[in-house]
């Protein structure tokens, strides 16, 4: 049944068989682009072709899926463009292994990317509890605790969930890295199986190093980050956005640290 049409399971499309919408049986990317060219896209790509990898679905030209990525940014004439593309095991009958010959199904979107700058006068965040599965390096298609946790905060008038998980410490944000700040040390969790190795985080490390600034990975507890001297988050589609309120508590005098200024103008020089 679609709807209210009843008909035979072999009239049905194979759109509405996809193991993606059964079972979240997939991985997906998200590029943007500064001014017509791509941003990074080498790493999203490897980090597709990883994930792909990590859930067994294999027999997929990488080479063609950027390909694909390359001509849909390119006709579509959108200079600052958020590229938005997942691959899924492919479609067939409902049961949970996948024993037998499944043929991908690739999806790809580009839009016009929302203009970001209303956030760089800092955002407010809350903590919520990281209900994820153990393998968040994985950007896989299953993403309900993510929609919960950053409605709860689009509840309460923040911009961003930051997880907390069973142990106490904050991994990171719904959609974004986090960054703590301490006598101009960058903090951050450690790269591990509990959050996304994510390519923004990567560039801001990056950018640290071009300015001389340490980062130490470290696991922070919410406690620890509200004492922080700055807070801020990174995410492909709005670059550095500085956090000054966490959990009600202000941070950096309410305002944009200046370290946080500073990594921010260093980033982007990676994207011209």
């Amino acid at each position: 049944m679609i709807g209210d049409n009843l008909l035979p399971l072999e009239e049905l499309d194979s759109v509405y068989m996809d193991r993606g919408t059964f079972f979240g049986d997939g991985v997906y990317e998200v590029v943007r682009s500064y001014n017509g060219k791509i941003f990074a896209l080498d790493e999203h790509i490897q980090r597709f072709e990883n994930g792909l990898g990590a859930i067994g679905i294999k027999n997929v030209d990488i080479g063609k899926i950027r390909e694909k990525v390359v001509t849909a940014f390119e006709k579509s004439q959108i200079p600052n463009a958020k590229i938005y593309f997942h691959l899924t095991r492919g479609s067939g009958q409902r049961r949970h292994d996948y024993t037998g010959d499944f043929k991908p199904n690739f999806f790809l979107t580009v839009t016009k990317l929302e203009d970001s700058s209303k956030y760089k006068k800092g955002i407010s965040v809350i903590t919520h509890p990281d209900w994820r599965w153990k393998r968040c390096d994985i950007k896989s298609l299953n993403l309900l605790p993510n929609v919960l946790a950053k409605q709860v905060a689009a509840e309460k008038g923040a911009f961003e969930a930051i997880l907390v998980n069973e142990s106490g410490y904050i991994t990171e944000g719904s959609s974004s890295a986090f960054f703590a700040v301490f006598d101009k040390k960058i903090h951050t969790t450690p790269l591990k199986d509990n959050i996304l190795p994510s390519i923004s985080r990567k560039f801001v490390i990056k950018a640290c190093g071009n300015l001389g600034l340490e980062v130490i990975e470290r696991h922070l507890k919410p406690e620890n980050a509200k004492k922080a001297d700055e807070l801020f988050i990174a995410v492909t589609t709005k670059d550095i956005v500085p956090v000054i309120e966490f959990n009600s508590i202000k941070i950096s005098n309410n305002q944009p640290g200046e370290t946080t200024l500073k990594i921010a103008e260093e980033f982007l020089k990676f994207t011209t």
